[in-house]
């Protein structure tokens, strides 16, 4: 059981763990891709995308109370000044610190305890979506990093954006750049109708099957895309991209591809289109606070804009930890598992 005693400035709180998201990132851990343990363990406990009531607080914490509905970021601070100034999900050092993913254990337990700073609240109206809070976060700081960076331009105002991949990150980058106000095309292999589909379409947005239309055939329809985010976990896919981004446009990649693939690209090309256009390439891991309160705030909005929605999106619950099992079966042999998650307690 952990306790608030390990936090000799009051700024500890203790949560108890409801719900725990598990995807691809657990999959390829489990698969020895990548990922470490603690120092002094030979094993990593998995889950990072946490969702829990605040059981106990120390003195000094004001943000939040027992009772609290609440989420944890995921990384956590080296000694770069990009971790000192609470945005550790820049750091400039090569070793890096994630609970449930590298160097520190994750939250597929039945307490947790933290710092303050590490703590988000939940509103108590968004209790339904759960563990969407963490992905909505790495979903929230591609589009907002790129709109930052975008800055360069003086005047950028995308109305074409292309989705690669309809997962959980793609599904929700759908929704912040239709309240962005974008024209979306959300891409994936399979063809419609289905629930991935089913989903987009909710949100307004346009569901594109590359079985059924090439990349080629979209751009003639859509124009280049000012803004491109690939979610769909291939390389191949995430550098094949480059080859459809707009003049001034950015390319963001939220993947992590811990496999060896070898993929040919037209690299002349390539280099000539994006010199001469302008063009960016932004890679985006992980997420800080702000990150998650902006995502808390998107997903307050598409949940009151597209009733219903959202909560779709949460498909496979596993009830109970000692079912870890048929958490990772879903994960590995599922394909229809569009989000796994594990019921820890009631609450």
């Amino acid at each position: 059981m952990p306790s608030l005693d390990q936090f000799p400035k009051g700024n500890g709180v203790l949560v108890k763990i409801l719900k725990v998201g598990v995807d691809a990132t657990d999959k390829e851990i489990n698969e020895a891709w990548y990922g470490g343990a603690p120092p002094g363990d030979k094993y990593l406990v998995l889950g990072h995308e946490s969702f829990g009531v605040v059981q106990e607080v120390g003195p000094n914490v004001t943000r939040v109370k027992p009772g609290d509905y609440v989420t944890a970021t995921v990384r956590r601070p080296g000694g770069s000044i990009y971790d000192q100034i609470g945005t550790y999900d820049m750091t400039s050092e090569e070793v890096y610190y994630e609970r449930g993913i590298n160097l520190l254990h994750g939250f597929l337990t039945e307490y947790m305890a933290d710092e303050e700073e590490y703590i988000v609240k939940v509103p108590t109206g968004l209790k339904h979506l759960h563990v969407l809070m963490e992905p909505m976060s790495c979903a929230a700081k591609a589009i907002h990093q790129a709109y930052e960076v975008q800055r360069r331009m003086k005047v950028w105002r995308p109305e074409v954006a292309w989705v690669m991949g309809a997962g959980q990150i793609g599904l929700l980058s759908t929704l912040v750049l239709k309240l962005r106000g974008l024209q979306v095309y959300t891409i994936a292999r399979a063809p419609g109708p289905h629930l991935k589909s089913e989903i987009v379409e909710g949100m307004e947005a346009t569901y594109v099957s590359s079985k059924e239309t090439s990349l080629d055939e979209l751009v003639k329809k859509t124009g280049r895309p000012q803004i491109i985010l690939d979610a769909t976990g291939s390389s191949k896919m995430a550098f094949d991209a480059m080859k459809y981004l707009g003049h001034n446009g950015v390319l963001a990649w939220t993947s992590i591809t811990g496999a060896n693939l070898q993929h040919e690209v037209p690299s002349d090309k390539l280099n000539i289109e994006w010199v001469l256009g302008n063009k960016l390439l932004l890679g985006s891991v992980n997420a800080n606070r702000e990150h998650f309160e902006l995502g808390i705030r998107d997903l307050a909005l598409g949940d009151v804009t597209y009733p219903g929605v959202l909560e779709k999106i949460l498909t496979n619950p596993v009830d109970g930890l000692d079912n870890y099992k048929e958490m990772m079966r879903l994960l590995v042999e599922d394909n229809s598992a569009l989000k796994v998650y594990v019921n820890v307690a009631e609450g």
